[in-house]
């Protein structure tokens, strides 16, 4: 019974939030900007080493204030970066903001108390002892977000799909580029609270590439994508108590293996994609695969 309450927690966020970081993650696979999740989820991260090292307990809102600030921060230089012909190209830029990111941390944390502790916690997170709290408050934000995304949704597929066309048909490419920085920023912001750098870049990515692997539509990939996080997830908090491990380090582990599992059915049935599952396309929900 105590194994029961002490699970709770992590069980509800496990299977309430993924929902949307997948969704997000077939946005960031479409747009070929794999690790702009993994340096916001870093550069969020720095706001809260910022944080801990002027005072602020964990758990305060000064903290995700100053975990928002520094992603909010973040989005706007993404936007700015993101050139229709760039002289170098936009995951270059991506990839040096999370070594900075990460690297300013490290030095931050070691001049805190327990900056050890601090670091591996911003890598995998503390699901097991997350407050009940800030899970619901991160479910009611997840939950505007996700509103946002579906009531807009033609405008940001549109720009993930094809940004020259959208900018042609009268898309004004950098705002929305803008608000979909800023949204990603704030569900990466208050995921790595609960689940750390590790897990919420899993989560965003890998959902996401299984779905590309087995479906060529986004209904299909939606599907694909929360079975592979739902199942991952409920695999490792039912091992992890067993076994001692760490929650979030298991679970970035058993995407892993479903990522490998789904590569190799993609690869020995090929065709898989193509017909078997069905829905709409990505860019035009409309519009039928007419391909043969």
């Amino acid at each position: 019974m105590e194994l029961l309450s002490l699970m709770k927690w992590p069980l509800i966020a496990c299977l309430t939030l993924p929902w949307l970081l997948v969704y997000l993650g077939l946005h960031v696979v479409q747009r070929q900007i794999i690790f702009v999740d993994l340096a916001l989820a870093q550069v969020a991260a720095l706001g809260t080493c910022v944080a801990l090292l002027v005072g602020h307990d964990l758990h305060s809102w000064q903290t995700y204030a100053w975990s928002a600030g520094f992603t909010l921060a973040g989005a706007v230089v993404f936007t700015l970066t993101r050139t229709r012909h760039p002289r170098v190209p936009q995951e270059a830029l991506i990839g040096v903001v999370y070594v900075v990111a990460a690297a300013a941390g490290i030095l931050i944390l070691m001049k805190s108390t327990g900056g050890k502790e601090e670091l591996q916690r911003s890598l995998v997170g503390e699901l097991l002892v997350v407050p009940p709290r800030e899970v619901i408050q991160t479910i009611g934000l997840f939950f505007v977000v996700g509103v946002v995304h579906y009531v807009f949704r033609r405008q940001f597929i549109a720009i993930s799909e094809d940004p020259d066309t959208a900018e042609r048909n009268g898309l004004s490419v950098r705002w929305w580029d803008f608000l979909f920085y800023v949204m990603f920023g704030f569900v990466v912001t208050s995921f790595v609270h609960i689940g750390g750098v590790l897990l919420t870049f899993s989560y965003l990515i890998v959902p996401a590439v299984c779905g590309n692997y087995l479906a060529a539509k986004l209904r299909p990939r939606l599907l694909v994508g929360w079975t592979v996080a739902t199942v991952a997830s409920i695999s490792s908090l039912a091992v992890t108590p067993v076994l001692d491990l760490p929650v979030g380090a298991a679970i970035v582990c058993a995407l892993g293996i479903a990522l490998v599992l789904v590569a190799g059915l993609a690869r020995f049935f090929p065709h898989l994609a193509r017909t078997t599952l069905t829905g709409r396309n990505m860019c035009n929900p409309q519009r039928e695969d007419r391909r043969p």
